[in-house]
């Protein structure tokens, strides 16, 4: 089933996907902690964007980062990531389209680990489909990606650590569909992207991936990106 597939589409933080796997692929070690800098926050709070709850000056592990990127969506944890392996943004970004022209993403351009608004950061829901699937046959990023709930590690910061849920299950009253339910995922939003998400779902015992983006709405109303998948997935055949 696809629908305009090599249209341009800002991917939002569906971007975080490409930012999970490349950080999991450069680090050799996720339990090595990283410093949160404090000169990425304003700006991130300029923006409004989403945040796991980390703050400034905050030791890290790679594995907590992880969770908080792809779980609440945190932006300052995929800065975060985007740091510990490549130390700027900038150049981390430059890794992200190494690995976009390695999969064969040949409409995807990435300036940021987090998807949020630029007219240079776009893709396709064929190249994030590409993405996505890629990413989930890495045992690291299928583990997070299909995970609701996450505790980290105590940090210096945060002496109980941090509990996460994923912005998927948190937004749907439900993930089942008649034979099946939504695995996991990542959701995205951003005005210019409308509602998008990432999704993995199985179906009386097979697996099916579904990427969809510019579902109206924002992350206050219904979500109707994730309403669509229920329904696309809902009508395969059993």
């Amino acid at each position: 089933m696809m629908k305009n597939i090599n249209q341009k589409i800002y991917p939002a933080s569906m971007t975080k996907i490409m930012t999970a796997l490349v950080a999991i692929e450069n680090l050799p070690d996720l339990q090595a902690k990283t410093t949160l800098p404090a000169s990425i926050f304003p700006d991130l709070k300029r923006q409004g964007a989403s945040m796991a709850g980390f703050k400034a000056g905050e030791k890290v592990k790679a594995i907590d980062l992880l969770h908080g990127s792809l779980l609440p969506s945190g932006a300052e944890a995929s800065i975060g990531l985007a740091y510990a392996v490549s130390g700027s943004e900038k150049a981390f970004a430059k890794k992200m389209n190494e690995k976009a022209k390695q999969l064969g993403m040949k409409h995807t351009n990435f300036v940021n680990s987090t998807g949020l608004p630029n007219a240079n950061h776009y893709t396709t829901v064929k190249d994030m489909s590409i993405l996505m699937t890629a990413a989930l046959k890495n045992p690291t990023f299928r583990k997070i990606a299909t995970t609701h709930k996450y505790s980290t590690w105590a940090t210096n910061l945060h002496p109980k650590g941090i509990t996460f849920r994923s912005t998927l299950s948190e937004t749907a009253p439900t993930l089942q569909f008649k034979g099946g339910r939504i695995l996991g995922g990542k959701t995205g939003y951003t005005q210019a992207a409308g509602l998008c998400l990432a999704s993995i779902a199985v179906k009386n015992g097979k697996e099916y991936l579904l990427v969809s983006a510019g579902a109206a709405g924002n992350p206050r109303t219904k979500p109707n990106h994730i309403r669509d998948a229920l329904n696309v997935y809902g009508k395969l055949p059993n």
